[in-house]
């Protein structure tokens, strides 16, 4: 079975795993603007999602010689080891309800702001727990640092957020009271990205309506996915090394792949069971689907796959940077809307034409992200393997 053991590697996957879990949503965020189903969007997620725990724990997990200590992935699933299993399908199921919720909140407030919400509430919660189960193995002097810097975050992205609806309510009125300046931006080849004629289009397009929404409903939202993100990372870190010693005496801690497989499973499970009743029965005023119709429906399709590998890669990554490291230094992927905003504004074109109160809240919140991401990884430690 192969490790990561020293700290370089382990920052190395954090690194990699940051690029991932903030690209995945941004995908799912295209589909979603050109008017995809979300459940169909979310089913095609979940299958390559579930796809890389099966690839991780057969290459990586069966990789060298199984020891007692450390057995390879089939030695280890016969074993009695119930608990571990029980807390790694928590983790996964809080998992797959926050990436559901998530998908709804995108289209209220936008994929920066509740990105930025969700992650912070995270790292604030699940970085602390993991302190003190990793029996505090990372720097606090360092570590608690940067989840200020996060809860910081979470105030700037708020206001940025609030900023961001005025320029655009704006924008809109403004077009009402301009009708001969809208129709010749209407008749226009290419409509101007930030404009009020591009933000109307887009209303038009995108699979959820959400003219006239309340954006607290949004907010709330985002807030529960992040409570639930913040309990899969401590759940897993349970799993892997029992730190309240629920195994039987001599029964091997689940190795990070077996775990990994297990709590991917429980995601997997969940996203297709919901999803698949979300076909008959949508929430939130979205048209009615059937299994047939999500078979049938091709648009978008690759771009869902690929989401679904991006983020199976970006938790696995995470989860060997933390056992090697400390998962409260992990958490430091969390960081997640610095590579989401990126996409935002490239692809979605989010805050152009924007006041320049709201860029500087946009500069200001990323600055804070980048300190706490540097902070986290600067903590980390090493776990005793004893």
């Amino acid at each position: 079975m192969y490790l990561v053991q020293d700290k370089g590697g382990a920052i190395a996957l954090m690194v990699a795993a940051l690029c991932f879990l903030g690209t995945w949503p941004a995908l799912l965020n295209l589909v979603e603007r050109q008017g995809r189903n979300l459940m169909h969007t979310y089913l095609d997620y979940s299958f390559t999602n579930y796809l890389v725990a099966i690839i991780f724990a057969f290459t990586l997990g069966q990789i060298g010689s199984s020891t007692p200590e450390s057995p390879n992935f089939l030695t280890q699933l016969p074993q009695d080891n119930g608990p571990s299993v029980g807390f790694a399908i928590a983790g996964g199921l809080v998992l797959g309800m926050g990436n559901l919720m998530s998908q709804y909140a995108w289209p209220f407030v936008g994929l920066s702001i509740a990105n930025v919400i969700s992650a912070s509430i995270t790292v604030v919660g699940g970085t602390t727990m993991n302190y003190f189960l990793d029996d505090r193995i990372n720097k606090a002097q360092i570590l608690f640092p940067g989840v200020g810097c996060f809860l910081i975050a979470v105030f700037l992205g708020a206001a940025l957020h609030a900023s961001y609806s005025r320029d655009n309510l704006a924008k809109l009125q403004a077009q009402n009271h301009d009708n001969n300046e809208f129709q010749a931006q209407a008749n226009s080849v290419e409509v101007k990205a930030g404009s009020a004629q591009y933000l109307t289009q887009l209303e038009e397009q995108r699979a959820m309506k959400i003219t006239g929404a309340k954006v607290t409903f949004g907010l709330a939202i985002a807030v529960a996915s992040g409570i639930c993100f913040a309990l899969f990372s401590p759940a897993f870190n349970l799993a892997t090394n029992d730190q309240w010693h629920r195994l039987k005496p001599g029964v091997p801690h689940l190795v990070v792949y077996t775990a990994f497989f297990y709590f991917s499973t429980m995601s997997f499970v969940w996203g297709i069971t919901v999803n698949t009743v979300l076909l008959y029965r949508p929430l939130l005023g979205l048209p009615k689907s059937s299994l047939k119709m999500y078979i049938n429906d091709w648009r978008g399709r690759q771009w869902a796959l690929l989401a679904g590998l991006l983020c199976g890669l970006g938790n696995g990554f995470q989860f060997m940077g933390g056992q090697a490291a400390g998962y409260a230094a992990a958490d430091a992927v969390q960081a997640l809307p610095l590579v989401s905003t990126f996409w935002g504004v490239l692809i979605f074109k989010e805050y152009y034409r924007s006041s320049r109160q709201t860029y500087i809240l946009l500069a200001a919140m990323l600055i804070m992200f980048s300190l706490a991401v540097c902070l986290l990884a600067s903590s980390s430690g090493t776990r005793k393997t004893s």
